[in-house]
């Protein structure tokens, strides 16, 4: 059971055990220095030196956002996933694919089974990822 649960965690995947969630970190938001555990925006961030995209959701840009209201609506989805990731225990669940094509590991962040990626979709700040990006500019 170790060995799987390690080699599990090196691949920024886990299979939460009979206890639930297992994950956690204290998440930053990144800036220029070494990324370990740091947000990078609304669907992406970075997780024991694995860059991991949020599977389930697109959210709005920021590097660079098309407009000012993608810009407001992108920082208000990485303010939400920063708290959201250093709110408790999560799990990292694999999705139908292992990487994106820029090499984020692809996972579904879940906590007590619940989509943090579904959150921030009730919230108004991410939408259901469809397989391609759409402005939020419209």
């Amino acid at each position: 059971m170790i060995p799987l649960a390690v080699g599990a965690m090196a691949f920024g995947t886990c299979v939460a055990g009979a206890s639930g969630d297992e994950l956690s970190a204290d998440f930053t938001i990144c800036g220029e220095g070494r990324r370990v555990n740091c947000v990078v925006d609304g669907d992406t961030f970075w997780f024991q030196r694995q860059k991991v995209r949020v599977a389930d959701v697109d959210a709005p840009e920021l590097s660079p956002p098309r407009c000012e209201a993608e810009r407001r609506s992108g920082m208000a989805a990485k303010q939400m996933l920063f708290a959201l990731l250093n709110a408790g225990p999560f799990t990292l669940a694999p999705a139908d694919r292992d990487a994106d094509r820029y090499g984020r590991k692809l996972r579904i962040v879940l906590r007590n089974g619940q989509s943090i990626g579904e959150m921030l979709i009730a919230a108004k700040l991410a939408r259901p990822w469809t397989g391609s990006r759409r402005g939020w500019c419209d």
